[in-house]
This record gives structure tokens, sequence and C-alpha cells, in this order.
């Protein structure tokens, strides 16, 4: 009679001991930090010296110290633009890249590349992306230089579209208003006539100076009606880095979900004769509603703790446009020019983690648990 009981003790100890050498860790590496650093927060702490205890001096200096609500305000900025805009155009990625179309697991890996690559490697690439006589400029000033050949090209492949989608549907067959077969074939025809036009003169392009955008060492903001509510140009620059490179990840998530559907909600929304909008508002919405909440609490953490980009940037970037509540923290234990000021970055980092658990709590009420929702 002991076996069993020695058996079922120890099937019930095994979870503990699996978990034992994260919990260590957790404890020595996490809890004893965080510890620490609440303790730094009500001192004045320089490194070199013993703390002396200042009480709630650190809390109040940092409300009063304008780096602060400038990284404060550049932080919220940076984490609702961005975590709405991932979350956007990951769900869109994955909704395209759910079809059935030849070449799909290319185009997979091909989106996934940004996510897997060094970060150190993709922001060297992104600080020569966005130079004065870099990539971006270089396509803004084509674009200004084809606009006109651009908006030909979309009008004559709307039109060969309509064409298409037209002549199916008089000749009673099923067909979708963007079919991917046709839409190619509506995109490659236009282009050539578009080539060929700009290649004998007959399509005119417009003679314009060459873009010299400043995208990192400037002030100035974007966009301007927004008054105090617009964002330094800099920022909005590692803000599209930042979609393109976290996006990928949260589309695989919802790439995932979006396989996991059942199919006889789509056959019964067929039979119902539902709209692509009406199935994907009643029936991809609500069931992928718990990746949603994973993604979107995913971001707010990310973004809230966004560091090493604003890092790398350096001096190419005023100081005031891109600091964050994380660079904020870093800057003040290791400043260029003067001693360490640990307890205004220990006050600064309880306030970040603060802020991080209130709004994730509302947000989590807002979306609901991860629970809530469909099946996924």
């Amino acid at each position: 009679m002991r076996k069993p009981q020695l058996r079922s003790a120890g099937e019930k100890l095994a979870p503990y001991v699996l978990l034992a050498p994260f919990l260590f860790t957790l404890i020595v590496f996490f809890g004893y930090a965080f510890v620490r650093v609440i303790y730094f927060s009500f001192t004045n702490y320089n490194l070199f010296q013993l703390p002396q205890w200042v009480g709630l001096k650190n809390y109040v200096d940092i409300f009063r110290d304008m780096d602060f609500a400038r990284a404060m305000k550049n932080s919220l900025t940076f984490m609702v633009v961005v975590t709405a805009a991932q979350t956007i155009f990951a769900l869109l990625l994955a909704l395209f890249l759910n079809q059935k179309v030849r070449g799909m697991k290319f185009f997979r890996a091909a989106y996934y590349m940004p996510s897997v690559a060094s970060s150190v490697v993709v922001t060297l690439i992104f600080i020569w992306f966005f130079q004065r006589r870099g990539v971006l400029n270089y396509l803004i000033s084509k674009f200004n230089e084809y606009r006109n050949v651009i908006v030909l090209f979309l009008l004559v492949a709307a039109v060969l579209q309509a064409i298409q989608v037209g002549w199916e549907k008089l000749r009673k067959r099923p067909v979708t208003l963007l079919e991917p077969a046709f839409l190619f074939l509506s995109l490659l025809v236009s282009f050539i006539l578009m080539f060929a036009g700009v290649r004998l003169g007959v399509i005119p392009t417009r003679e314009v100076a060459p873009a010299y955008i400043i995208w990192f060492n400037t002030i100035k903001t974007w966009p301007s009606f927004l008054g105090p509510l617009s964002f330094s140009i800099p920022l909005g620059a590692i803000m599209m880095f930042n979609v393109w490179t976290t996006s990928p990840t949260f589309m695989l998530l919802y790439l995932a979900g979006l396989q996991d559907i059942p199919k006889e909600l789509y056959e019964a929304a067929a039979m119902d004769g539902a709209e692509r909008w009406h199935v994907f508002r009643y029936i991809i919405v609500p069931q992928l509603k718990p990746i949603t909440f994973l993604v979107v609490t995913m971001g707010l953490i990310g973004t809230l703790q966004m560091f090493d980009q604003v890092a790398i940037l350096g001096g190419q970037a005023p100081r005031q446009s891109i600091i964050t509540l994380a660079y904020y923290i870093y800057s003040n234990i290791f400043p260029s020019s003067s001693s360490p000021r640990v307890g205004m970055a220990s006050a600064a980092a309880i306030f970040l983690a603060l802020l991080t658990f209130v709004i994730v709590a509302a947000q989590r009420r807002v979306l609901g648990s991860e629970g809530d929702g469909g099946h996924v």
C-alpha cells in the first residue's frame, strides 16, 4: 500500500522539481534585483558611495525632470502607434499568407526574415535606409518623378480587373472582385503598357528635385496638425522600423489561429451567402480574439521597454526627439558627463513597471481575458 502513496507523492513533486531551476533564477535574478531597485529608489546612490536615504525625493525629481516628461510622452506615443500598426499589419499579412497560392511558403519565409536577423544588423541597415541620401529618399524622389505614371498605372489595372471580373460574372461564374489570378494579370498588363509608354515618350514624367528629407538629425514633428500629440520625425522612423521587424512574429501567431478556425464556420457562412467582410467581422475577428489579446499584450510590453534602437542611434538624432523611459533609465545609470544617478533611475524603473502593469490590466478589461472569445 505504500508504493502507490510514494508514487503519488513523487508525481506531485515532479512538476516542482522541473520548475526548480526556473524558480531559482527568477528569485535570484528578478526577485532580489527588484527588491534592491525598490530600495535604491528611496536613496541617493551613485555606485561609488554608500546609499543615503532620501525618501520620496527621487520620485519628485523625475516628475520635475523635463527629460522624463519627454521620455514618457515618446514612450506612450510609441506604444499606441506601434502596437496598433503592428497588430493590424500582422493580421493583414496572416490573411494574405493564409491563401492557397503557389509559392506561398517562400513568401512566409521571406516575411519572417526581419524577425530572424540580428537586431543590431537590422538597425544598421535601418540607419543606412533612412540616411539623407539613403534608399527611402531615393524612392520618394522616384515616386514624385513618376507620380502621374503610378496613378495611371493603378487606373488602368483597376479597369482591366473590372473588365475581367465583369466578363466572368456575365458567364455566371463565381469570382471575387480581387481574384488573385485576374489581379496579377491586370497589374502585369498595366505595367507593360506604362513601361512602353514612358520609354516611347507617350506618357510624360515630372522633373522634380531629389528628396533630401532629414530623418534623424531633426526635432521637427509630424503630423503638425495634431499639435502636442504629434511625434518627432526620428521617432516616426524608429516606429516604421519597429513595425517592420516585429510584425512577422505576430503574423505567425495570427496565421496559426487562422488555420485553427473550424472550416464548418466558413461553410455555414457560404451557405448563408455571407460576404467576405461579414466573414471577417463575424467569424475571423471573434475567433482570433485570444490571439489578438496575446499580440496586443506582447506589443504593449515590448513597446514600453523599447531601448536598443534608440541606443544604437546614439548621437545621430537629438536626444529629446527619441528618448524613451527605458533609455532614460539607462542614461541616468550611465551618464556621459556626470556621476550616476541610480536613485532616479530606480524610481523611473519602478514607475515604468507600474505603468506597464496598469496599461496591460486596462487592455485586458477592454479585450477580455485570454480565454474569452472563440476557439483557437
